[in-house]
């Protein structure tokens, strides 16, 4: 085997099947993107007025916080590619470090668009209050289940992480798992500008 040969890499990163859920969820919310770029297209008035309902800010805290989250997994995936035989408990606990701010991140989503549901139904605002609010609580709800998810996920490489269960050799369950994350890293980046912004 040559060297070139003995460093390459599998890709795309993580289990094959990841991907053909990534796939799927890309599909399935593009879809909602086109559904709520065709219904505000047909109704722009509405969607404007019912738009300054929601806070720019808290959306905008909302994505800072997520790419971190994403980059601080990426920063953990990486440290455990670095890792040697000699370094291996050392690389699992910066690791473990990284994963775990990349959960707090999860979290503070979480925290602040549970916020902001409460906020809104508070109002009185639901599905059924006009399209502008059914396809913003379809999409952000959707989405935070799958946040919820990620969190899930994170933890349990966390745990794996600190038992020094990856290597440099064996990492793919966290690189799965890192996949997983940034789609809904993506998802999001997508989802704030379309539902808060633009106008």
């Amino acid at each position: 085997m040559t060297q070139e040969q003995n460093i390459k890499k599998p890709y795309p990163p993580g289990d094959f099947a990841i991907w053909i859920i990534i796939y799927v969820e890309l599909i399935t919310f593009a879809l909602l993107f086109i559904g709520y770029a065709f219904s505000r297209r047909a109704d722009v008035e509405l969607f404007n007025a019912s738009q300054l309902a929601l806070n720019q800010t808290f959306g905008f805290v909302n994505t800072v916080i997520l790419i971190s989250s994403s980059f601080f997994i990426a920063k953990a995936v990486e440290r455990m590619k670095k890792s040697s035989q000699s370094t291996h408990k050392e690389s699992s606990i910066i690791a473990a470090k990284w994963v775990l701010l990349s959960i707090v991140g999860a979290g503070m989503f979480l925290v602040i668009k549970l916020f902001e549901f409460t906020h809104m139904f508070g109002m009185g605002i639901t599905l059924s209050t006009n399209t502008f609010f059914m396809f913003y609580l379809m999409l952000t709800m959707f989405h935070f289940m799958h946040v919820l998810l990620g969190v899930i996920i994170l933890s349990n490489i966390y745990q794996k992480t600190k038992a020094y269960g990856y290597t440099n050799e064996d990492h793919r369950g966290m690189e799965t798992g890192a996949s997983y994350w940034h789609l809904v890293d993506l998802l999001w980046i997508v989802l704030f500008p379309l539902v808060y912004i633009i106008r």
